[in-house]
């Protein structure tokens, strides 16, 4: 008698490699944007 299939497992597994797809072009997306230019800290004459 076959195995009855399993829904779930198929439908989370879809989900999984979605969700992989999705962070390989978000990542991708993140390298090709230009970085932004690092923030200077800026010094406060009340501060000593």
């Amino acid at each position: 008698m076959p195995r009855p299939p399993n829904y779930n497992f198929e439908r989370k597994e879809r989900d999984r490699i979605k969700a992989a797809k999705k962070a390989e072009k978000q990542a991708a997306k993140e390298a090709k944007k230009p970085s932004e230019p690092a923030e200077e800290p800026t010094s406060d004459p009340d501060q000593k």
